[in-house]
């Protein structure tokens, strides 16, 4: 094939979509970079991040240790900066090891749904007809049950914990996922230059992978960066009914879950874990939508 694009002259020209790509991400770059709601909401992510990564470093108490003499302390307690929650252990420490597992429980169900529907929604967009009929049809059945609904239904039979939490939440992702890349598919597949791959003797490997592919990503990295948000809000979900992360490790929602006993004696409790819950979501909303700007070209024009 690369001989065959050599003799017929093509090769400048796919030196040239190379650099019309790079320029491409540049200016995506720049557009994304002058969003400030969206460099306010990677901030935060960054923010909550690299305390998640330092944990052990920044964390300024033991967050599973309890301590009955300090318990339900207010925020600004000298030594407790939020407060402590009913058993005296320190909620910003709490946070801060709970973001390890609100970030991981929100981003790997997300990732590998998006992995499973790049290869389901590339096959049912490119082939088409009996191969599009089976996979979406299949995937249709899951839309008849509510996202946050059938994920209670699959970690209730699977039983509660971070991996089948993590299971479950990719098990609803996929069909979501895998309509957003057929949809992005099927409009590529109808273009020139997918033609001109053809015509010229491209497999239909090389045509999904070399050309398909690059082109879908945008779509489906604009989407999934939204889902992370809301599989961290429903992640918590989880947690809160017991179906999650099991106590005593730190978790944000089994922070509101615990919370929520003491809601009129100590509402901090509660309400300061569902604050960063709310702040981290929208975070993720605010990049998405920065993303999505950067990557549509006419808001380059």
């Amino acid at each position: 094939m690369a001989r065959l694009e050599t003799a017929l002259g093509l090769e400048p020209v796919a030196v040239g979509r190379r650099r019309e790509r790079s320029a491409f991400l540049l200016g995506a770059a720049r557009v994304f970079a002058r969003d400030r709601q969206a460099m306010i909401g990677a901030l935060i992510i960054g923010l909550v991040a690299g305390l998640a990564i330092l944990a052990p470093v920044v964390s300024p108490h033991d967050p599973i240790k309890a301590d009955g003499s300090d318990r339900l302390a207010p925020p600004l307690t000298p030594g407790f900066l939020l407060g402590t929650d009913e058993q005296g252990r320190d909620i910003l420490s709490r946070l801060i090891w709970g973001g390890r597992v609100s970030l991981v429980v929100g981003i790997v169900p997300t990732v590998a749904a998006g992995l499973a529907a790049l290869f389901l929604g590339l096959l049912a967009g490119y082939l088409e007809g009996w191969a599009d009929h089976s996979i979406m049809r299949t995937l249709d059945v899951f839309f008849a049950f509510p996202m946050v609904l059938l994920a209670i239904l699959i970690v209730g039979v699977i039983g509660p914990g971070a991996g089948n939490q993590i299971f479950a939440l990719a098990v609803v992702l996929v069909p979501y996922s895998t309509r957003v890349v057929r949809t992005a598919a099927i409009s590529v597949k109808s273009l020139e230059f997918i033609q001109a791959a053809r015509g010229l003797g491209a497999g239909t490997g090389r045509i999904v992978l070399r050309h398909l592919l690059p082109n879908v990503l945008s779509p489906l990295l604009v989407y999934t960066t939204t889902l992370v948000g809301m599989m961290i809000v429903a992640s918590a979900g989880l947690s809160f009914l017991g179906l999650g992360v099991q106590p005593p490790t730190p978790d944000w929602g089994v922070m509101v879950g615990n919370g929520r006993l003491v809601l009129y004696r100590a509402a901090h409790v509660a309400t300061i874990p569902g604050i960063v819950i709310i702040v981290v979501a929208l975070a993720f909303n605010f990049v998405g939508e920065g993303l999505r700007e950067a990557l549509d070209p006419r808001s380059r024009q």
